[in-house]
């Protein structure tokens, strides 16, 4: 019988073949991989099943490009599968688990401005696959294509932060990191009551009142926003990310395919011969 190709084969064969397709990839992953295990182990023994499930969710995202090619029959650049495995890392092992998002004060922002490009990628990268697959009958501009790129990755921001503050209201956690600001301003100040905001300036420090009467002075040095900044220059840079990418791709199309740098963020639709791969194992039945 004919060879399965590699995208259905089983998981350990589909490995395989990959290891010898994408050796770099694949060395990469291994030591990423190796390092959420220890990490989770340490965690573990550690007591903290909070980071535990940060390293489970990371091995399970480390397989989404694997994923994502088998299921859609496409190839995924060694560039954008190393950029991808890396986020991951950087996002949850050493932002989370590692506390990065505290100790260094740009690191979410770096993550959302890499993510807006990528998501900006995976975007383009469908509506690219859908304009040249051979059974959809599809033929969009290159500015319909980067416009289409765009939105789709400021929808997967906008629905991040949605996330977010799901997860601070309901858990009581802190995904919209809180911003300390000096000056505040808002109409519920308005002793009139009505719609005139009223401007608190040279805050240094705020005391909150318990419901028991407890006052607790928190001596952040000024008011503590509670996300709302965080979020917007979450999506800011998003924006940035976002449309960088659609512009890199409005040209690689615009120039047939020409270009570098695009070329490592497209996936290639594979043929049938693609498809199969290299003959690596014995034939499956």
């Amino acid at each position: 019988m004919p060879r399965k190709p590699w995208y259905r084969r089983g998981l350990f064969t589909a490995a395989h073949a990959a290891l010898h397709r994408k050796g770099v990839v694949t060395a990469v992953y291994l030591v990423l991989r190796l390092l959420v295990v220890v990490t989770l182990i340490a965690q573990f023994f550690n007591g903290n099943f909070e980071n535990v499930f940060y390293c489970v969710l990371s091995l399970v995202l480390f397989l989404l490009p694997t994923i994502f090619e088998r299921s859609l029959q496409i190839d995924l650049p060694n560039v954008l599968e190393i950029i991808i495995l890396l986020f991951i890392f950087s996002a949850w092992i050493l932002g989370e688990v590692q506390t990065y998002y505290t100790i260094f004060p740009y690191w979410d922002t770096m993550l959302h401005t890499l993510n807006g490009f990528l998501c900006a990628a995976i975007g383009f990268s469908l509506v690219d696959l859908l304009n040249r697959h051979e059974r959809v009958s599809l033929s969009l501009s290159p500015a319909y294509m980067a416009i289409a790129a765009f939105c789709f990755s400021m929808t997967i921001g906008v629905l991040w932060e949605f996330f977010e503050c799901a997860m601070d209201q309901i858990f009581v956690q802190d995904m919209q990191k809180d911003t300390i600001v000096n000056t505040i301003s808002s109409v519920l100040l308005d002793p009139t009551g009505g719609q005139r905001a009223q401007a608190i300036q040279d805050i240094t420090d705020v005391i909150v009142v318990t419901e028991g009467g407890q006052e607790i002075a928190l001596g952040l040095g000024g008011y503590l926003d509670i996300g709302l900044l965080d979020t917007m220059e979450d999506l800011l840079v998003n924006f940035i990310g976002a449309f960088v990418f659609s512009v890199v791709g409005f040209f690689y199309v615009k120039n047939r395919g020409k270009g570098w740098f695009a070329r490592n963020f497209i996936p290639q639709v594979l043929s049938e011969t693609e498809a199969a791969g290299p003959n690596i194992l014995e034939d499956e039945e």
